[in-house]
């Protein structure tokens, strides 16, 4: 029998973080994420073993055990619960994909609402419409003319919106543990063995002791995104740390001087890259900038004209508070006073950085693992994958149950 859905999911205690988390390399967004699964042993075989806690991992995991309540579904995750790119997001929601529409999509806003609205996430989601913004082929009537490497007006309005991150991964958590599905944070796959059953190698720290176990199942979901990338077979796909803040709350008065009165995000067409929100407080983040910083031409952009080998993996070595990574936040911080006098001494309350995983093509990864084909990879949304990833986890328990085929694209 289906577990009564957990209070939570319906009143919503996730909430706006205004105290800055200290103590992580990255720093601290403007959101919490309320939820934390109760510490357990691994066990010995399961269905179904998702690795990775983010979206689309969770997403999945929720609606494995929403259509399928008799199979065993384990999360595993190496960190806590919103540690990778889903805690660390901005929280614009976006149609398609960073490539556009590919073969067999769907509608991937329609669908994100919809998978909310069926496991009762109230994720604070409002779809205004987004400002696609250019320094070229503007429109003639412009809400918003920043000073950006040029005049920086609006281009057109496409479909999106926002939400709150803290609370759609909070929201997609309790509803897969209220489900049936067993999370374990401080789980880290160590090896997986293409054998038949398949067994995963996890080490595990419970009660302040590392134990090693093997974990056999049926089939597994690789959701690490830009992680464990060794594993996931993606050793095309390059990983990245990039780079927001939010301000204080603005008044009415700054926010109609900037263009954003009427509350759309916004997101750049041309470089240098520039994307932003409002927060509920009336605050707005901005971000950009990447390291490793990119290296090639244009037409190679995002990997890049040298060798993947010379890539940066371990995006761990980065600290927001020192090095590459302050110099980048400096940047941007620069940027965004200079855009417009009403930013000029506005007080920065949250500085952060966040991985995203680039791919070929900006397309995302959804495909059979080479070495199984009881493995499915799902990764690789080039800093679009708020509404994507929580779409295509659903996709990928579909894919898992044998319901579903996976797009033509990958």
């Amino acid at each position: 029998m289906r577990r009564k859905a957990h209070p939570i999911v319906a009143i919503h205690k996730t909430k706006q973080n205004d105290t800055p988390r200290r103590g992580h390399p990255w720093g601290a967004p403007p959101w919490t994420i309320d939820f934390r699964p109760a510490p357990r042993a691994l066990p010995d075989q399961v269905d179904f073993a998702i690795v990775g806690g983010g979206f689309s991992g969770l997403s999945a995991a929720a609606w494995l055990r929403r259509v399928a309540p008799g199979r065993s579904v384990l999360v595993l995750e190496s960190a806590s619960l919103g540690e990778g790119a889903s805690g660390r997001t901005g929280g614009m929601a976006l149609a398609e994909t960073a490539a556009g529409k590919l073969p067999g999509l769907g509608d991937v806003l329609a669908g994100y609402k919809r998978i909310l609205r069926a496991l009762r996430i109230d994720s604070h989601l409002t779809l205004p419409g987004v400002w696609e913004l250019g320094r070229s082929a503007t429109a003639k009537q412009s809400p918003i003319s920043w000073s950006d490497s040029g005049e920086l007006k609006v281009v057109r309005l496409v479909p999106g919106g926002t939400v709150d991150p803290g609370r759609v991964l909070a929201g997609l958590a309790y509803a897969a543990e209220n489900a049936g599905a067993q999370i374990v944070e401080h789980a880290k796959v160590l090896a997986l063995d293409f054998s038949n059953p398949l067994r995963l190698r996890v080490r595990h720290k419970l009660q302040g002791r590392f134990r090693q176990k093997e974990i056999r199942a049926k089939k597994v979901l690789l959701a690490t995104n830009a992680f464990s990338l060794e594993l996931s077979g993606l050793r095309d796909a390059v990983p990245k740390l990039t780079f927001a803040l939010a301000t204080a709350p603005l008044s009415a008065a700054q926010l109609k001087a900037i263009g954003l009165g009427s509350r759309r995000p916004f997101y750049t067409v041309d470089l240098p890259y520039l994307w932003g929100r409002l927060l509920e407080s009336n605050g707005v983040i901005f971000g950009a900038g990447l390291v490793p910083a990119y290296v090639g031409p244009p037409s190679r952009f995002p990997l890049g004209g040298r060798s993947i080998k010379s890539a940066a993996r371990d995006l761990q070595r980065y600290d927001v508070r020192r090095g590459e990574a302050a110099d980048r936040l400096r940047w941007l911080e620069s940027r965004i006073r200079n855009l417009h006098p009403a930013l000029a001494n506005v007080r920065i309350t949250h500085r952060w950085g966040g991985p995203i995983l680039l791919t070929e093509k900006m397309h995302p990864v959804f495909r059979r693992h080479p070495g199984s084909k009881q493995v499915i990879v799902l990764a690789g949304y080039n800093g679009h994958g708020v509404a994507l990833s929580v779409y295509l986890g659903k996709w990928a328990a579909e894919a898992l149950l044998g319901r579903r085929a996976l797009p033509r694209w990958s």
